[in-house]
């Protein structure tokens, strides 16, 4: 099995440093989640730092998570508030809650991509339509797919730092057939090397369309940003919303 088919893999390499400034700010993302929720109970899958779950709870609105590294968890648990959201650790695509239906359900910053494995992101869809309520919705937030960006060598590396006692450089491995990336941040020191894999596979919104209707999902709207401002063919990010019958 390869490391990237562990769905703990990247909570534990980037627990530590994952809340960053310069992580997207929740606020427009948290009213159109709140607007679709109700009452709620609403389920984050990957809710890694609770980012966007704890503001949400914060507005009245019950969540309830999915993540599978408990190094993020404990990020959360830290927080104002973060001992009161329910968390199942385990992985998204199997989505093994014993709560629910759920009116809405939620997958933010490109976090689909992150299932790489043959036939996970499939699950995943299949999954959350399990247990939506009827009429429920699952919201997906993902970039579109430039093929500039991935129209280049199949090989790239990038010098990400170099100091005087540690050099990182950047690796990707493309593989545009299968629409996926491998990613190896490369740190160099005295003490050794470190490695920090990382990889996805993406698609654009109409193959997300897909994966939905064979869940039985439909697609309901679609913006460019959680403003719903319009979605067009310029747009580099979508907002899509998808509902059970």
């Amino acid at each position: 099995m390869s490391k990237l088919d562990d769905p703990g893999l990247f909570g534990r390499q980037w627990a530590a440093t994952y809340d960053r400034t310069d992580n997207p700010d929740p606020t427009d993302a948290v009213a159109f989640l709140a607007g679709l929720a109700g009452a709620g109970p609403a389920l984050e899958l990957a809710i890694g730092s609770g980012r966007v779950a704890l503001p949400l709870a914060a507005r009245g609105v019950a969540v309830e998570g999915i993540e599978a590294a408990p190094e993020m968890v404990e990020l959360m648990r830290a927080k104002p508030g973060g001992a009161d959201i329910p968390v199942l650790v385990g992985d998204m695509a199997d989505v093994a809650v014993d709560g629910g239906p759920y009116p809405l359900a939620y997958l933010v910053f490109n976090t689909l991509f992150n299932l790489t494995g043959e036939g996970r992101q499939e699950d995943c869809f299949r999954n959350i339509a399990r247990v939506l309520a009827p009429g429920g919705a699952f919201v997906i937030e993902a970039f579109v797919p430039d093929p500039a960006d991935f129209d280049r060598d199949e090989q790239q590396v990038q010098v990400r730092s170099v100091t005087d006692d540690a050099v990182t450089i950047r690796l990707h491995q493309y593989d545009r057939a299968a629409q996926t990336f491998v990613r190896q941040t490369v740190t160099f020191t005295d003490g050794g090397v470190r490695l920090k894999p990382f990889g996805m596979h993406y698609r654009w919104p109409e193959q997300i369309d897909e994966l939905a209707a064979a869940a039985g999902l439909r697609l309901e709207a679609r913006y460019a940003n959680w403003r719903r401002e319009p979605f067009g063919p310029t747009s580099r990010d979508h907002i899509s919303v998808y509902r059970k019958a």
